[in-house]
């Protein structure tokens, strides 16, 4: 017994089988996310429900469990829709209190900009007190109806983001301006020019802004919906973003609508305090902070690296910098987040402001946070893992490379870059790999440099300068937080949750699947064998 332990067997054993649980742990919960939160846009039948109370409900059951305390006993969750007039939109309910249960086909769901699902049955489309259809053809002028409201919507979108945002760019530019020439002291002629192309902005401003207007009034359509209680209600067609019956569709028809909504979520806006419609926005901000946030960290972190390991003469004063740099990544997130609160935030944001952008004060234009100084603090945060692997693959070359090099008359520069830095590729990108997958799933930093529940406004856009620094933006670790614990509707935020975990986690697969395929490239490319 005593030379089984010494040879090491049962630790390899122990090593193993703490391997597997961990890989077992991370499969469950990958499997959890993914059938809470996949599962979430499939468009599943709804019930009508007769209470033994005399009540009658239209809902979509999305869960059942068994009651406390009441062995056999058990309750459904029903969403019911409709909170505007419910107040809530799900319910739970004993099953023994269901008299009577089925699926009418007519029953429809009508998805909508606020106030979430709408249940019921269509009775007719109208506009300007006109019928546009009713009864058999009700669907078919529903369908009329959204597909014209839908283009007028885009034309509209068009314009506020086109014309109308580059008018009001260009609006504000100006008064920035008028406001530079008073603090210089300029001729009043210059700002007499000033006022004059302003009131020339404004002019078409409110041409483009009579446009929208006509646009808006030509989308006035309405839909009459008939609730289960008998009750009748109108509905804006332009509020509605979807209307199906999925008791009358088929698997093919439900795949296809289900195909749609994952479409919507990922390029989609979000509605409803971000628990409904897209996470574009929360997508494009995660993604470019960490494509900036590796632009900071890399060059500095390999240079660090790279003078630590083949320039600096070793002594105290290196060993001393290898310590404070392990124990940099140790330190707490937050603590970065507040040192990028002071240094980049107030420090060289306002600094900028004072500079170069005095007529804008007090308001800051990059002395507050935006998605610049956040990818800087995590560059910050990751750069003890870069450096600290990039030192390791430098010191797996071997010094024969270096010799040889060097004998054949190549510079000290030369050698670096083109023979150990090559070699130490694959081991420089197990860094970075290290250091994406960190900085994508950070949030403590990013709540107090620069993230925020909604950017009505991409940090990318088509005005010019075309890419804002300064803007804050939306991160999809952030969403998660602020949608599971800081929305007021639990029950209708909580598949939202699982869909973005599932989405960053999709996220950082792909960041960390790409670098791996790169690494493994480089390492088949510059395999050397040393002598």
């Amino acid at each position: 017994m005593r030379g089984f332990l010494r040879s090491g067997d049962p630790f390899i054993w122990l090593a193993g089988s703490a391997l597997a649980l961990c890989l077992v742990m991370i499969g469950g919960l990958v499997l959890v996310v993914v059938r809470n939160g996949l599962g979430f846009f499939w468009p599943s039948d709804l019930e009508r429900l007769d209470l033994a109370d005399g009540q009658v409900l239209l809902a979509r059951i999305v869960d059942r469990q068994e009651i406390p305390d009441r062995a056999g006993a058990f309750r459904v969750q029903a969403k019911v829709g409709n909170r505007d007039l419910y107040g809530l939109d799900f319910r739970w309910i004993d099953e023994s209190a269901i008299a009577r249960r089925d699926r009418p086909a007519a029953a429809a769901v009508f998805e909508r900009l606020e106030w979430g699902d709408a249940h019921g049955y269509l009775r007719r489309v109208e506009a300007a007190g006109d019928t546009l259809g009713e009864g058999g053809r009700a669907w078919e002028a529903l369908d009329r109806a959204r597909t014209e409201t839908e283009a007028l919507r885009d034309r509209i979108e068009a314009l506020e983001d086109g014309e109308l945002g580059a008018l009001n760019a260009e609006i504000e530019a100006l008064r920035l301006e008028r406001r530079r020439l008073e603090m210089s002291s300029a001729p009043a002629e210059a700002l007499v020019e000033v006022d004059r192309r302003r009131d020339d902005l404004w002019e078409r401003y409110e041409e483009v802004a009579g446009n929208l207007a006509g646009l808006r009034d030509r989308s006035e359509r309405y839909v009459a919906v008939v609730e289960v209680g008998g009750a009748e209600r109108r509905l804006k067609v332009a509020h509605v973003v979807r209307a199906y019956r999925p008791n009358a569709m088929g698997p093919a028809s439900k795949g296809g609508l289900y195909a749609e909504k994952v479409w919507e979520f990922l390029a989609g806006e979000p509605r409803e305090s971000n628990t409904e419609g897209g996470i574009f926005p929360a997508l494009f901000g995660t993604v470019m902070m960490v494509f900036l946030m590796t632009l900071a960290v890399v060059p500095f972190g390999v240079l660090a690296a790279l003078y630590l390991r083949e320039y600096a003469r070793q002594g105290l004063l290196v060993r001393a910098v290898r310590i404070a740099v392990n124990n940099l990544a140790g330190v707490p997130s937050i603590v970065f987040g507040m040192f990028g609160l002071g240094f980049f935030v107030y420090g060289v944001g306002g600094t900028i402001d004072l500079i170069f952008y005095p007529e804008s004060l007090p308001a800051p234009t990059f002395g507050t946070g935006g998605i610049l100084w956040a990818s800087l603090t995590l560059a910050l945060l990751t750069l003890p893992v870069v450096i600290v692997a990039t030192e390791e693959a430098l010191a797996s070359v071997p010094m024969g490379l270096r010799e040889g090099s060097l004998a054949l008359g190549s510079t000290k520069l030369q050698m670096v870059w083109r023979v150990v830095l090559p070699s130490a590729l694959p081991g420089i990108l197990t860094g970075v790999i290290l250091a994406t997958a960190r900085g994508a799933g950070e949030v403590a930093p990013l709540m107090i440099t620069g993230v925020v529940k909604l950017a009505p406004d991409l940090p990318l856009d088509g005005i010019f300068p075309y890419l804002h620094l300064e803007r804050k933006f939306m991160h999809l670790g952030f969403h998660i937080y602020d949608v599971g614990f800081q929305s007021p509707n639990v029950e209708a935020a909580r598949p939202m949750v699982y869909t973005t975990t599932f989405l960053l986690l999709a996220v950082v697969l792909i960041l960390n699947l790409t670098a791996i395929v790169v690494r493994s490239r480089l390492r088949k490319r510059y395999a050397m064998t040393a002598f």
